[in-house]
């Protein structure tokens, strides 16, 4: 795997209730990456990025709603998320990230 394309395959993080919520129970954290990504190429991306020894990944697949604007009809874009599973005593602080 090429450098860059480890600096692409997350492309953000997932910030609701319930990823805090696991996070804070499992010590997870979830990210939106691109469709291409295997769990082997999350894995050496947070732990290139972040620094932390990563000891699984779960993968999943969000396919896009059907929605209506008046009479025509749409469609959200397809996610794909990642809970990246770190060792204990570790964690990622997003503010001391470049």
């Amino acid at each position: 795997m090429s450098q860059d394309f480890l600096y692409k395959v997350i492309l953000g993080t997932v910030v609701s209730e319930k990823n805090t919520f696991i996070g804070e129970k499992n010590n997870q954290y979830t990210f939106r990456v691109v469709p291409e990504a295997t769990k082997a190429d999350v894995k050496a991306a947070v732990e290139a990025l972040f620094k932390v020894k990563v000891e699984g990944v779960q993968i999943l697949n969000l396919k896009g709603k059907e929605k209506r604007f008046g009479r025509n009809k749409g469609k959200r874009s397809d996610v794909r998320k990642a809970y990246v599973t770190v060792a204990k005593g570790q964690e990622i602080n997003f503010a001391e990230v470049k």
